[in-house]
């Protein structure tokens, strides 16, 4: 997913104490092909040490075992036996009944196999010529989730299948860390990791994180925030920044597995506030490739959900997303 909310520099409190306030850290690294950062209140003097490296702890474990761009990962092990049967563990057992779940959830708009159709537009190697229909649905008989083949503790795919969890990996992957938080006595925390957040409580001395809306027409600029408290998640995707170019024609990174080609019907941004970062994100990408009515019909589906799409020239929102808006 292609998040775009972003933490304004100027939103960050005083890290002075002068009204007795206690100081916000930033805890800032590289991990999921991406910038991570974690601003919190420490619970106590000397705790912030723990809870760090407990906290890069797990997402290094988290990345080693599911990145498919980790050669050694249980995934990509997964992929590279494909034909064959693999066995797994019981945390991969419930990362595969997620991904079984969201496909279902969503109508096959999440699909984990949909990693052959991915490669096939990736804009990070744009095509000298685009793929041909025939190539698009010779790519599509590799993809789709009732072709992964289960019995308890073992898996198969299909020859030429392979497994990408990255549709909602991170997101999941922010929302434990959360779980780190409240375990470690962290009350007030905005996790982000490549801007698919999670916020806990409030800053200090503030009543609300304040998170800028990237401007999909000016990357860079924001069009816009909200303020955002207690306990929930904020996610965006669109296809603005992740794209190629070709004839005069934009592929954006985001493709629909139930046709084979990238998303193209005039959103460029849907951000969504959810109950916590995972929900936030599937929301979000599953509306972008609905497109703007289906997308918002979607998203209203979900009780305490609320969002908002941009198209080039209009933008709709849930009945409650205008509650977060700040100016």
């Amino acid at each position: 997913m292609t998040a775009s909310a972003t933490l304004p520099s100027d939103t960050t409190p005083p890290h002075s104490t002068e009204r007795g306030e206690p100081p916000l850290r930033r805890f800032a690294f590289r991990a999921l092909g991406t910038n991570c950062e974690v601003r919190y209140v420490a619970p106590a003097p000397g705790a912030s040490v723990q809870f760090e490296h407990e906290l890069r702890a797990w997402v290094e474990r988290f990345e080693a075992r599911y990145s498919r761009f980790r050669p050694t990962s249980l995934v990509s092990r997964i992929n590279a036996a494909a034909g064959s049967w693999i066995e797994i563990d019981d945390e991969m057992e419930e990362m595969l009944d997620i991904c079984g779940s969201l496909h279902a959830l969503t109508g096959g708009i999440l699909d984990a196999t949909a990693g052959p159709l991915l490669q096939l537009w990736d804009y990070r190697n744009p095509p000298t010529q685009l793929p041909t229909p025939a190539c698009v649905a010779a790519v599509r008989g590799l993809v789709g989730w009732p072709r992964v083949e289960r019995v308890r503790g073992r898996v198969r795919l299909r020859p030429g299948m392979s497994l990408d969890l990255g549709g909602w990996g991170k997101e999941w992957a922010v929302d434990i860390v959360a779980q780190l938080a409240r375990r470690a006595g962290v009350r007030d925390a905005l996790i982000d990791f490549g801007h698919d957040i999670r916020v806990l409580g409030a800053p200090p001395g503030r009543p609300a994180w304040h998170i800028g809306l990237e401007n999909p027409a000016v990357p860079g600029q924001h069009h816009g925030g909200i303020a955002v408290s207690g306990s929930k998640g904020v996610a965006s995707s669109g296809d603005y920044i992740r794209q190629f170019t070709f004839a005069g024609r934009r592929f954006g990174h985001i493709v629909d597995p139930r046709d084979g080609y990238p998303v193209a019907h005039g959103l460029q941004q849907v951000t969504v506030i959810a109950e916590n970062c995972f929900m936030a994100g599937v929301l979000s990408t599953t509306a972008f490739v609905l497109g703007p009515r289906l997308g918002l019909e979607f998203i209203q589906r979900f009780p305490g959900a609320e969002g908002l799409l941009v198209t080039v020239n209009d933008r709709a929102q849930t009945r409650g997303f205008w509650n977060y808006v700040v100016t």
